[in-house]
């Protein structure tokens, strides 16, 4: 079974969460019996599942990528009103 990132983990909800770790303890079960046909299907459940986190995590990259962008154009601001 793949983990996915604590970034993801982080953004998930409580019921995202818990159903997550659900999947994982079942997917692990299957492998420990060898049931890796039933562990793909688990795993996809998974991938599934993280969707809106991954979605989530984006979009904090991209307001963080607003607020630099924002900060450094002021700062260019300030550069041109000290040299006049």
């Amino acid at each position: 079974m793949r983990h996915c990132s604590v970034q993801v983990r982080g953004l998930l909800t409580r019921d995202e969460l818990d159903r997550y770790n659900a999947l994982m303890d079942v997917g692990h079960f299957l492998e420990s019996q060898n049931r890796y046909d039933l562990v793909y299907t688990v795993q996809k459940e998974i991938d599934t599942l993280i969707l809106p986190a991954i979605e989530r995590l984006k979009d904090k990259s991209r307001q963080r990528d607003k607020a630099d962008e924002a900060y450094l154009a002021g700062l260019n601001r300030q550069e041109e009103d000290e040299e006049e």
